[in-house]
């Protein structure tokens, strides 16, 4: 399969969308006058196993988008992702627009046919290219976490309100079935005044540090584009793994956002009115040993307590394990948030929910089981619709920025205490650590030019 070139790119701009020889005329519209029965046009960049996933189980389903572009820094990822797409249209006899590969994703962005693009790059890259994406007008779905630099934040805010763009933070567990039923009942008070929740989340991979042995670069792999705003370190295969991104601070701070990202957002989901405000942090954390190329945190023991006197215990896997702290749940599920409140508690994870209340739980027990399993069937799948939704304005945003950064945040702070080793309070009203210029600075990143917003 041929890339996109620029005689190609002119010919989409003027005329009408080619698919295996065929003019077809989806109704290619402004994304604010797109109907309920015109299709959605989606970009896809970053093709690794999260963007095939997402591409193949949330989006090639849905007869409401065509998946019409995908860009990776990896030349078999784009085209072999390009070519699955243009294959399994034509198996199932869709007269879709040609799925291009693209390296460049600016390329993808100066298309005035393309509405929506959903973005599953490594951590690193993901609001630079959500802040270029809204400023070309395209409606954004971005992976979690959110990012690693605050004023970052701050400026893909401004660009989504400024260029009316909507916005879907990639935290599937908002379209699952039961996680939206605790949410409701902990808004509607279902255990009384929620005073404390307990979150856990893996820590890591059961994978060893590499180290890296500097090789040249294969000749089909962009690694100067892969590392973008990011320091640029030697190459070698070992560094751009998806082990390697996760636990590298570079690149990301480590499954503390990786991971903790999503039952923090079920926290706020929950409880933002009460976890908008200023907390405090402290807490403990173990890093890689010194030797390989990981050295991001890898197991935590962290306490907040909010100004609304809400209290969160934040922890990895391990220490719940060792711990204990999980014995009052029948599935230990390494993936929990739990609310605890003046009626009694509820803890949900991605395959379970809990509860001590016996009318609540008899409402879990009816949920459909993965094979018959203690373990509740899952529908995290649904998010690709829920995002075509969100982009049609059929739904209004459900996983919205101000939320994702409110849950990104909790992840930063972890990090920064345990790197500070001191309890720290911040401030998300003005976005500061207070009276700490060294922790700030810990969570403002300067990019490496020219990749730069």
């Amino acid at each position: 399969m041929k890339e996109m070139n620029s005689s190609r790119r002119q010919f989409l701009r003027n005329a009408a969308v080619i698919a295996g020889g065929t003019i077809v005329a989806p109704t290619i519209l402004s994304r604010c006058a797109k109907g309920a029965n015109d299709r959605v046009l989606l970009a896809h960049i970053g093709v690794g196993s999260m963007g095939q996933g997402a591409l193949k189980s949330w989006f090639m389903p849905l007869e409401t988008v065509y998946s019409v572009a995908t860009c990776d820094t990896f030349l078999d990822r784009r085209i072999g992702a390009a070519q699955y797409v243009n294959r399994t249209y034509k198996e199932k006899n869709i007269k879709a627009p040609e799925c291009l590969p693209y390296l460049d994703f600016d390329e993808i962005l100066q298309r005035k046919d393309i509405d929506a693009v959903n973005i599953t790059t490594p951590d690193h890259w993901h609001v630079l290219a959500a802040i270029k994406a809204a400023r070309a007008g395209k409606h954004v779905m971005l992976a979690k976490p959110l990012g690693l630099s605050y004023p970052d934040f701050k400026i893909l805010e401004k660009e989504l309100k400024a260029n009316d763009v909507r916005f879907h933070y990639g935290t599937q567990q908002r379209a699952m079935s039961h996680m939206k039923l605790v949410v409701s009942m902990i808004k509607e008070g279902k255990i009384g005044e929620v005073d404390r929740v307990e979150v856990w989340a893996p820590g890591k991979n059961d994978v060893p540090s590499p180290q890296c042995n500097e090789v040249p670069v294969p000749g089909d792999f962009d690694y100067d584009r892969w590392t973008g705003p990011a320091r640029l370190n030697p190459y070698c295969p070992d560094r751009v793994t998806n082990n390697s991104s996760w636990f590298q601070n570079d690149y990301s701070i480590g499954f503390l956002a990786g991971w903790g990202a999503h039952p923090l957002d079920i926290m706020i989901w929950a409880m933002k009115d009460k976890m908008d405000g200023e907390y405090t942090c402290e807490g403990t954390g173990t890093f890689w040993e010194p030797g390989g190329i990981y050295n991001n945190i890898y197991s935590w023991d962290l306490n907040y307590e909010y100004k609304s006197g809400i209290k969160l215990h934040f922890m990895s896997d391990d220490v719940v394990k060792s711990k204990d702290i999980w014995n009052y749940r029948k599935v230990k599920d390494t993936n929990t948030t739990t609310f605890f409140g003046s009626k009694g508690w509820i803890s949900v994870g991605r395959g379970s929910a809990e509860s001590n209340i016996p009318e609540i739980q008899q409402k879990f027990d009816e949920f459909p089981r993965e094979s018959k399993s203690v373990y509740i069937k899952g529908d995290g799948y649904k998010m690709g619709q829920l995002y075509i939704d969100v982009v049609k304005g059929t739904v209004k945003e459900t996983n919205p920025l101000d939320e994702a950064i409110l849950s990104d945040c909790v992840s930063h702070m972890g990090d920064i205490a345990i790197r500070t080793g001191r309890k720290i309070t911040w401030n998300p009203t003005v976005g500061e650590v207070v009276g700490d210029p060294e922790a700030n600075k810990i969570f403002s990143r300067e990019s490496r030019k020219p990749y730069i917003a």
